[in-house]
């Protein structure tokens, strides 16, 4: 029988939350300390996503939602771009000790951090990475809910571009505690958004990034 801890998202997030809560305490502000083998991987994920940025916009400046933002990694890569001067970052997570951590390393009048689960402004681009990975082999129907509202959610407060990373189902080593998602089920979620959609697969790791576009801001 499930735990009744994890039979709801509220408490599982709780749960989530104080698990990275933890983490972050024992490992720093390192790849590690956000569950991510190593940093050359996480950067990778997080330039992928950056590089979604329309040409238009790569001398900014832009404004950014990171969901999920940990202790700032997305914005430690962006933050020195043409697109930023001038530009707003804004940060959320679920992790009250994550955010104080983004906030100590972060130093920066551009830079809003806030913890939640859901994003309070609007931005020209919304970026998600692993933020929906962990979710401790909990009701996968009841997840996959929680991801598409929080999605959905999230693509009301974007005004060009939202880009999402998954693991991939078809990867052949799986972890119970990490979810594993169908790539065609969300490719067919993100077209009820948006007839713009691209797929990121071709880079070596065991996931996929999925980008969701205004057709207005192409």
């Amino acid at each position: 029988m499930m735990n009744n801890r994890r039979s709801n998202i509220p408490d599982l997030l709780e749960v989530i939350r104080k698990i990275y809560d933890q983490r972050i305490k024992e490992c720093g502000p390192v790849a590690n300390g956000v569950y991510w083998k190593n940093d050359v991987e996480q950067a990778l994920r997080l330039e992928i996503l950056l590089s979604t940025v329309l040409p238009c916009d790569l001398n900014g400046p832009i404004t950014i939602n990171d969901l999920g933002c940990g202790y700032g990694a997305l914005y430690e890569l962006v933050r020195f771009e043409p697109m930023m001067r001038g530009g707003k970052y804004f940060g959320y997570d679920i992790s009250l000790d994550m955010i104080k951590m983004a906030h100590h390393k972060i130093n920066d009048e551009r830079v809003k951090l806030i913890a939640g689960p859901v994003a309070s402004h609007v931005a020209d681009y919304s970026f998600v990475s692993g933020t929906y990975n962990m979710f401790l082999g909990a009701d996968r129907r009841m997840w996959e809910h929680y991801i598409r509202t929080s999605l959905t959610m999230l693509w009301k407060k974007t005004s060009k571009v939202l880009a999402f990373n998954l693991l991939d189902n078809s990867t052949p080593k799986q972890l119970s505690d990490l979810y594993y998602a169908n790539k065609h089920e969300f490719i067919d979620f993100a077209l009820t958004l948006s007839p713009e959609v691209n797929v990121i697969d071709d880079y070596q790791l065991a996931e996929f990034t999925i980008t969701i576009t205004r057709p207005d801001a192409l």
